[in-house]
C-alpha cells in the first residue's frame, strides 16, 4: 500500500508542478522559441506513445500486468522518452521567464520525473532480465548523455 501512495504522490506532484508552470507563464505561442522547444518535446512524446503503445502506457510509475518492454523507435536510445518529452515541453514554457520561482519549480519537476523513472526501473528490473540488458545499452533520459 505504501508503494501505491508513493506512486500517486509522485504523479500528483508532477501535475502540480506542470500546472504551476503553465499557469504562471506566458502562453507557449508568445514566442517562436518557446513554441519550437515545446513542440519538439510534444513530438517526442507522441513518437514514444506510437512505439510504446497505449496498452503499455501508464502515467503511474507501476508496470501493467501485460506490459511488454519497448526497445524500438525512441526507446532504442532512451528508456524514458515520455519524461524527456515533459521536461522539454516545460523548458519551452519557462525559457523566456527564467526566474527563481520557475527554475525551482522546473527543478522540482525534474526531481519528481527522475524518482518516477527510478521506481519504474526498479520494477522492470525485478520483472525482466531483458530490462537489465536494455539498461546497459541505453541512456536514462537524454540520448548519449544521461
Amino acid at each position: 500500500m505504501k508503494q501505491k501512495i508513493y506512486s500517486y504522490t509522485l504523479v500528483s506532484l508532477q501535475f502540480l508542478f506542470i500546472a504551476t508552470l503553465l499557469y504562471t507563464n506566458d502562453s507557449i505561442f508568445s514566442h517562436v522559441i518557446t513554441f519550437a522547444i515545446f513542440s519538439i518535446g510534444f513530438v517526442v512524446g507522441i513518437y514514444a506513445l506510437f512505439h510504446n503503445g497505449l496498452g503499455n502506457f501508464n502515467i503511474i510509475p507501476e508496470i501493467k500486468d501485460k506490459a511488454v518492454l519497448a526497445t524500438n523507435g525512441v526507446y532504442k536510445y532512451i528508456r524514458h522518452p515520455m519524461y524527456f518529452s515533459v521536461t522539454f515541453m516545460m523548458l519551452g514554457v519557462i525559457i523566456y521567464n527564467l526566474n527563481t520561482f520557475n527554475i525551482t519549480t522546473f527543478l522540482l519537476l525534474i526531481l519528481v520525473l527522475f524518482l518516477k523513472a527510478k521506481k519504474e526501473e526498479l520494477l522492470w528490473s525485478k520483472k525482466s532480465q531483458a530490462y537489465l540488458a536494455y539498461m546497459q545499452k541505453t541512456k536514462m533520459i537524454i540520448p548519449y548523455i544521461l
